[in-house]
């Protein structure tokens, strides 16, 4: 099989994004360039991600269809409800962005490598510092992170990147918990990038593409001030979930 074309940004460089109805059929768009905040915010604005593997170049996609959530649909099954009503869990947001990403990062059964490499890391962390990269947060009685989500936020549109758990349903109470949030605040969608098995359950869809980076351009056109969610988040239990 021969290789596929694609177009080759230069690190350091401005130049624009071509445009994603140019991906190829699994939604690569183009490889290099950087992973500055500028390059990122961009690439977001524009419904585009990168995604690569350790010793690979910086790939960026945009696949067609693309899975999001409706922030005020997430679905919560009647077995979840009732788990989450004795669940005693607290949830927060940016009280440990460097710890929620390093948890995203450690291999897991079904997935021995990781595409969250070191310079992964250090981008998403400085655009933390930025207050665009926000982190969720859900720990048990004993204070020790379960459970957690990280993404992006432009204007009023999330982007989620990854999550994790390290016990049962620690993900989920993370993506619930964040839905919920950015509903109250306005923000029509949140990204889940390709669609799953797990996110289905949950409630995620699949809209076109088209349909997805008009929609990206007017919410990231909405006002919302960037900065840390930390004092901003309402205070929430897992067992508030279910009200």
């Amino acid at each position: 099989m021969s290789p596929v074309a694609i177009p080759i940004l230069r690190a350091g460089m401005h130049e624009p994004f071509p445009s994603v109805e140019t991906a190829h059929a699994n939604g690569l768009l183009a490889a290099g360039g950087d992973l500055s905040p500028e390059r990122l915010l961009d690439a977001y604005r524009h419904g585009i991600f990168p995604w690569y593997s350790r010793g690979q170049p910086i790939l960026w996609w945009s696949p067609d269809p693309r899975t999001v959530f409706a922030t005020d649909r997430v679905h919560v099954s009647t077995r979840l409800q009732r788990w989450l009503r004795h669940c005693d869990w607290s949830i927060g947001a940016d009280t440990d962005f460097p710890a929620v990403i390093r948890a995203c990062a450690r291999p897991r059964p079904r997935q021995p490598t990781t595409w969250i490499t070191r310079e992964m890391s250090a981008a998403y962390c400085a655009l933390h510092e930025l207050g665009h990269a926000h982190s969720i947060e859900v720990r048990n009685v004993e204070g020790r992170l379960v459970g957690g989500i990280y993404g992006i936020a432009i204007g009023r549109m999330f982007f989620g990147e990854s999550m994790f758990s390290t016990q049962t349903n620690g993900s989920k109470v993370a993506l619930i918990a964040l839905c919920r949030v950015l509903h109250e605040w306005g923000f029509p969608l949140l990204d889940a990038q390709v669609e799953s098995a797990h996110l289905t359950t949950m409630g995620a869809s699949t809209m076109p593409r088209s349909a997805f980076v008009a929609q990206v351009a007017d919410a990231c056109a909405e006002p919302f001030p960037a900065g840390s969610w930390r004092e901003s988040w309402q205070r929430l239990a897992a067992r508030d979930l279910t009200s």
